[in-house]
Formats: structure tokens, C-alpha cells, sequence
């Protein structure tokens, strides 16, 4: 059922009128929410979707909810429930104080579920893109075994060393990026402004450019109609792989292309592990059994070769066969995880070495960030004076010819 914003007034105890905007599947959704807590509804009407309140949406274009805001609601919901506070309670006040649109609509329509007498983890089912299936499993492991604060405690901690390693790697990543845009900013706009001005000097000379100088000129001649057609090939781009980057016919291709990149190939597959081993080894201590466990951390691998190797774990786990004999030979996994994997299975410790397989890569992926940092910034910086280099050097090229002419006659 689609979620729509809501206008209410309402009276509280005392009397005293209050007005608002809340996210519901349907207009009674937004008088049981009301009364939830403690208002008396007077006045509730959708909210216009037409003029300067339509919400445009682009089908692939809506993000899942960021890894750190699951953490925080995940913690917030498992303080909750220790202190006492009954479910439906709990996903008032979360849905309150949440920030986050997508997450705030969504605790809306959990709450509406439960009180219909829907359990957590289905209704949370419901919507994928704001509760992941590594939370939801986690959620309905709780639920029957009756631990449920316990089962958000670890999802708050699994996430929030996920957010943590994710936040290394994109500030490890950011200046290269802004150096790498600037240069090209650079680039262009010295073709497109600078190089006009040596054209026109070039054509009194008489004599022919040399090849480099003539490349310049050619493409600064043609950027009116380069750049439009440049523009529309990286928003085109862009689009397109915001679209389709999730399908199966590009994740084939891309995602073995990304673990043998020559520098992020490293960085990608210790992410992917470290990932695996933590997600793995918290729903084998919660009690998930080994064959869904796998089949839900595979989903979370976000690479297809790993997701296929996993895979193949699975399907020798079902049969009686071996763990880590798949890991070996998948050819994605690294030796030390096979090893620590058959030491695990074969001693029965297989959560705990997956644990320590995840802080490990953990470890691994924090030391080779900041390694990334040191070694991309010196070649950006040769790149990029390469180019603008280049490009000077070739500017200057006639000049230098002419003067040669002249010292020779």
C-alpha cells in the first residue's frame, strides 16, 4: 500500500489544539496513529500531490536508507525495549524523533500493522528498501525466541560498524574525487576560453602547427557542440547506471570486473568479506539456521560473484557436504578465511572464527584506505600535470618553432 502525507489537527488531554503532518497508508491509518498517542483527531486531509507539492520520483532512483540511520533506530529501538516500554510504544516515540522520510513512513505503516495483529519482522518485510533482509530475519529470530532487544542490539552493531567502514572509505576517496573534478573543470575550460585566443594567434604565423597544437585547436573549435554532446553522454550515463546497475545482465559483467580492479579490487573484495563474516557470524549467534543465514548474507554481499560463491556454499551445506571447501574453491575468498572457516567448522566455532574473520578485514580495510589516500593523491597529481602540461607545452609549441626558424636563417 502506497504512503501518503497527512495534515491533522488534534486535541491533546488538557484541551490544547495541535496540528501536523504525518506519513500514512490511508486516512483511518492517521486516526489510529492519533489516538496512539494520546490526541483526539478533528481535522485529517491528504495533502495536496499537484503544483509545487508534487513529488517527483524516478523509477531506480530511490536509495535504501543510509546504513548509520538503521544503527541509530536499531539502538534506539533495542534501549526501548530493555527499559521496558511496550512494541507499539516504542515505534510511537522511533516515529516521532526518526528524521528520516523513508524510515518515518515506514515505522507509520509497522505501527498501523501491528495493531491490525501483524508480527514486527513481517510487516517490516514489507518494505525492503528501509528494513534490509539481514534486519528482518534478525527481527523475526527475536520475536520467537522472545529476545528481541537483544536481536536489535546486535543489528545496531553489526550496522554501525558497516556505516563506520563505509564512512572510512568515502573519506579516503572524497579529495581524489574533488582534485580529479577540478583538474577536468580545468581542462575544459582552457579549451573552451583559453586556447580561442592562441588560435587567433596562430592563424597571422603562415606556417603549419605542429600536431599536438592542432588537436588542441581542432577540439576547441568543436565545443559547441562537444560539450552539450559530452553533457548529455554523463547525465545519459549516469541515469543508466542508476537505473540498471542492480539488474543481473550488468552485475554479471561489472561485479568480477570490480575484485580485480588494480587498485579498489583489494579494497572491494576485503569490504565484501569483512561483510560476509559479520553478517554471517550475528545470525548464527541469534539462532538463524545456517542455509537462510547464508541465503540472506549472500543477498547483502552486493557483488554478484560473491553472492554465486555463497551460493555454493549453501547448496553443500544442504547436501551434508563441507563449509569452507566452496570458499576455496570459488577463487573470490582468501586463504586465511577458507583456513580459519574449515578451523571453525571443524572444531564447532564456526561464529566465532567468522567474527574474527570480520574484525580482521575490518583491520584490513581501515589500513588499506589510508592507503588508498597516499598512493592515488601523488598520481592524480602527475596525471593531472601531465595534462595541463601537455596542454601548455602544446600551446606553446608554435612559438617555439618559429623561433627556431628564425635562429636558423
Amino acid at each position: 500500500m502506497a504512503v501518503e502525507q497527512f495534515t491533522f489537527q488534534a486535541t491533546d488531554t488538557s484541551g490544547k489544539v495541535t496540528s501536523g503532518k504525518v506519513d500514512a497508508p490511508s486516512k483511518d491509518a492517521v486516526v489510529a496513529q492519533l489516538r496512539a498517542r494520546g490526541l483526539m483527531p478533528l481535522d485529517v486531509k491528504p495533502v495536496s500531490k499537484t503544483g509545487l507539492n508534487t513529488e517527483i520520483r524516478i523509477p531506480g532512483l530511490e536509495k535504501p536508507v543510509k546504513t548509520d540511520v538503521l544503527a541509530v533506530f536499531a539502538k534506539q529501538m533495542a534501549g526501548l525495549l530493555n527499559a521496558g516500554l511496550p512494541l507499539l510504544r516504542s515505534l510511537v516515540v522511533l516515529e516521532d524523533q526518526a528524521e528520516d522520510k523513508k524510515l518515518k513512513a515506514a515505522l507509520g505503516q509497522v505501527k498501523t500493522d501491528i495493531e491490525q495483529g501483524q508480527t514486527l519482522s513481517n510487516s517490516m518485510a514489507k518494505h525492503p528498501k528501509v528494513f534490509p533482509p539481514l534486519m528482518v530475519s534478525l527481527v523475526r529470530v527475536g520475536e520467537m525466541g522472545g529476545f528481541l532487544s537483544q536481536s536489535m542490539a546486535s543489528a545496531a552493531e553489526t550496522y554501525k560498524i558497516e556505516a563506520e567502514r563505509t564512512n572510512k572509505i568515502k573519506a579516503a576517496t572524497t579529495y581524489p574525487v574533488i582534485v580529479l573534478v577540478i583538474a577536468l573543470l580545468g581542462s575544459l575550460g582552457m579549451v573552451t576560453f583559453i586556447v580561442p585566443i592562441f588560435a587567433k594567434m596562430f592563424e597571422g604565423m603562415g606556417s603549419a602547427l605542429p600536431l599536438p597544437t592542432q588537436i588542441l585547436v581542432t577540439l576547441s573549435d568543436n565545443m559547441i557542440w562537444v560539450l552539450p554532446l559530452l553533457a548529455v553522454l554523463v547525465i545519459g550515463g549516469a541515469l543508466w547506471w542508476r537505473t540498471n546497475k542492480h539488474t543481473e545482465r550488468v552485475r554479471r559483467v561489472v561485479d568480477p570486473i570490480k575484485l580485480k580492479l588494480p587498485v579498489f579490487g583489494k579494497l572491494t573484495t576485503k569490504v565484501a568479506v569483512a561483510r560476509f563474516g559479520r553478517g554471517l557470524a550475528m545470525m548464527l549467534k541469534a539462532g538463524v539456521p545456517l542455509v537462510q543465514a547464508l541465503d540472506i548474507v549472500g543477498e547483502a554481499s552486493n557483488n554478484w560473484k560473491i553472492e554465486q560463491a555463497v551460493k555454493a556454499v549453501q547448496d553443500s551445506v544442504k547436501q551434508g557436504k563441507s563449509f569452507s571447501q566452496p570458499l576455496e574453491d570459488s577463487g573470490v575468498f582468501p586463504s586465511i578465511v577458507v583456513q580459519m572457516a574449515r578451523v571453525g567448522e571443524e572444531s564447532g566455532t564456526l561464529p566465532d572464527m567468522l567474527e574474527s574473520i570480520a574484525d580482521f578485514y575490518d583491520d584490513e580495510v581501515a589500513t588499506a584506505t589510508e592507503q588508498l589516500t597516499s598512493s592515488i593523491e601523488p598520481i592524480l597529481i602527475v596525471g593531472i600535470g601531465i595534462i595541463i602540461g601537455g596542454m601548455v607545452v602544446s600551446l606553446y609549441l608554435p612559438i617555439f618553432t618559429i623561433y627556431g626558424e628564425i635562429a636558423n636563417q
